[in-house]
């Protein structure tokens, strides 16, 4: 809270499209409408609020008025974290993550669709089920209407159900050009007909020195030992690494799991090099294919102006 207005300012005059808040120590949305109130041009969300620990209206009022606020700049990105954050950390239920994801984003749109239209609430699905709703807790009518939804997603049952409901997929920065070319790609396409209209937007890895390349190496093992970011190794030959890394995690041995990551695997998730050779090589992996990057270096998240060189040597 204490970084963000600043932080959003510097992002909108550097030239940024856009500016995310990820829910990781912090509450993803309070922040934003801060964000909202001292920019008037760049987009606004967060990459990724945690969906399963919540419910479909308290989202759908916190977005809406999020987009009302911003005068139309609101993205909702979504996410479902995994079973043991969903069930012991906010103690929600948890299953079949790809099918409540799906009918979370169509429950959204149910509620957002009464609002806006007048029609009585009806939706009655497996996971949730919202058919109350009277003028008393109907919000007034939003000249910008619902924001557009987009979601996080790693393995192919999740990538389904980006295409099908979404508007957009936020890519975890766990992948690999590939990944992205081979299964992602072709994923979203056969779920959705066409990517017309759909945007993808990526998070890759970046690294300008020693000490970046260092903690990018850190929070790939990190991620690697997720067994649901397996995929993504497997379809490089690296699914042992995978089994490695979950085992050290399991044991709290952190700092054993760093030297696991080698340089095959850390160039194939990262960009090394100076601001051009940085620039060149996220235009030679991933020009036409995405429409939005994010500079994603882990650790104490840098001010907005580490990367204007970056920006301006990929607006150039």
């Amino acid at each position: 809270m204490q970084h963000v207005v600043a932080d959003a300012r510097i992002a909108e005059e550097i030239g940024y499209a856009g500016a995310w808040n990820t829910e990781n120590r912090a509450e993803p949305f309070l922040p934003l409408a801060l964000a909202a109130e001292h920019t008037g041009r760049i987009e606004l969300g967060p990459s990724v609020a945690i969906a399963f620990a919540r419910t479909p209206m308290t989202v759908a009022y916190t977005a809406l008025d999020l987009q009302r606020y911003s005068g139309g700049r609101f993205v909702l990105g979504l996410g479902s974290q995994i079973r043991p954050h969903v069930e012991r950390r906010f103690s929600m239920p948890w299953s079949r993550p790809a099918a409540r994801m799906r009918e979370f984003v169509q429950a959204l749109r149910a509620i957002w669709t009464a609002w806006e239209t007048g029609e009585r609430l009806e939706h009655r699905g497996e996971f949730y089920t919202h058919t109350l709703m009277t003028p008393n807790f109907t919000p007034p009518a939003n000249p910008h209407g619902p924001p557009r939804v987009f979601l996080a997603a790693v393995g192919p049952h999740m990538l389904r159900t980006a295409g099908e409901v979404a508007d957009g997929l936020l890519a975890h920065p766990f992948l690999t050009e590939r990944y992205l070319r081979e299964i992602v790609v072709p994923t979203l396409a056969r779920a959705r007909g066409t990517l017309d209209g759909f945007e993808i937007g990526l998070s890759p890895f970046v690294a300008f020195d020693d000490a970046d390349v260092e903690a990018v190496r850190r929070q790939i093992s990190f991620y690697g030992s997720t067994p649901a970011y397996r995929p993504v190794l497997e379809l490089h030959g690296w699914g042992e690494l995978q089994t490695e890394l979950n085992r050290l995690s399991k044991q709290g041995r952190w700092d054993d799991m760093v030297p696991l990551v080698d340089d095959d695997v850390l160039h194939a998730m990262c960009v090394v090099g100076t601001t051009e050779q940085v620039a060149g090589e996220l235009r030679r992996r991933y020009a036409g294919v995405a429409q939005r990057i994010r500079f994603n270096r882990p650790g104490e998240t840098p001010s907005p102006e580490r990367f204007a060189d970056l920006v301006a040597a990929l607006r150039d």
